[in-house]
């Protein structure tokens, strides 16, 4: 053991390197059961505040010690980042996570520790900008879904991975550890998605492939325009208006909906009074 290392044993203060070590191979896999790149993500953020108290601070790494977490330090080491690295909004955010999350832990491990958590929480950083998402269109949809033919088996799998995360909106993480036990067709239809840290959540899956918004309750279901070219109004909720699908180009008849969905449903044709 080192001379450092003997001088923080004797005052009682925790070996750093001990809890670090611990913190990455037992607590964040085992314990609280995060992914490898989590893992190894806390690990980088770790080892850049191990780097710049050796490179900026001038401290010997055998020498870093829980007493070099302290709150100045910490904001010291954000402002590098941000001036002399020029590191983004969200890499400065997920290196004080990284510090956030590990002095956490050492606090519950060791109580003595728990005022360099509070410390390292109280430091805000400011929060990367929100970029808008540029969602698809109709078409550029319609071209995703139907990028793939159903010549030969290779080609129906990957249309059925396209239909099957348009359907669910699955991660690809989730699609990836998808089992047959996962997948239910009795009705009603379900898919049980895996993710991150082992949560699980099942989204019903219409076997004819209905537009997907969440059923909560009946006034959450849009009203359907009024198809008056084939002589009957759909915006009855009981029936499924005519529509093409944009997987397959093929056209769905309308059919009714289970009787005990479509009893009592019914709303009044827009069109009504002026068909008289």
């Amino acid at each position: 053991m080192s001379k450092a290392r003997k001088t923080a044993a004797s005052s009682g203060e925790p070996d750093f390197w001990r809890v670090a070590r611990d913190w990455l191979h037992h607590w964040l896999p085992k314990v609280r059961g995060s992914s490898p790149k989590t893992v190894e993500a806390y690990r980088i953020g770790l080892e850049s505040y191990v780097r710049w108290l050796e490179t900026t601070e001038g401290t010997q790494r055998s020498h870093i010690g829980f007493g070099h977490f302290d709150r100045a330090r910490l904001g010291r080491w954000v402002e590098w980042m941000r001036t002399e690295r020029g590191y983004s909004d969200r890499t400065i955010m997920l290196r004080m996570t990284t510090m956030r999350v590990f002095l956490d832990h050492a606090g519950l491990e060791h109580p003595a520790l728990t005022a360099l958590g509070n410390d390292a929480a109280g430091i805000r950083v400011k929060p990367p900008a929100r970029k808008p998402v540029d969602h698809l269109g109709e078409e550029h949809t319609k071209a995703l879904l139907t990028a793939w033919g159903t010549g030969d088996a290779k080609s129906r799998r990957n249309r059925m991975l396209l239909i099957l995360m348009y359907d669910t909106a699955a991660r690809i993480g989730e699609l990836a550890a998808l089992t047959i036990a996962d997948v239910g067709m009795d009705k009603p239809a379900r898919v049980t998605l895996t993710g991150k840290r082992g949560k699980s959540r099942v989204v019903p899956w219409e076997k004819g492939h209905e537009p997907t918004w969440p059923p909560t309750s009946r006034n959450s279901i849009p009203d359907r325009p009024c198809a008056t070219a084939t002589g009957r109004c759909s915006t009855r909720r009981g029936t499924a208006p005519s529509s093409r699908s944009p997987w397959t180009g093929s056209t769905r008849s309308s059919k009714p909906r289970r009787p005990e969905h479509a009893a009592g449903r019914a709303r009044p044709c827009p069109n009504a009074s002026t068909a008289t």
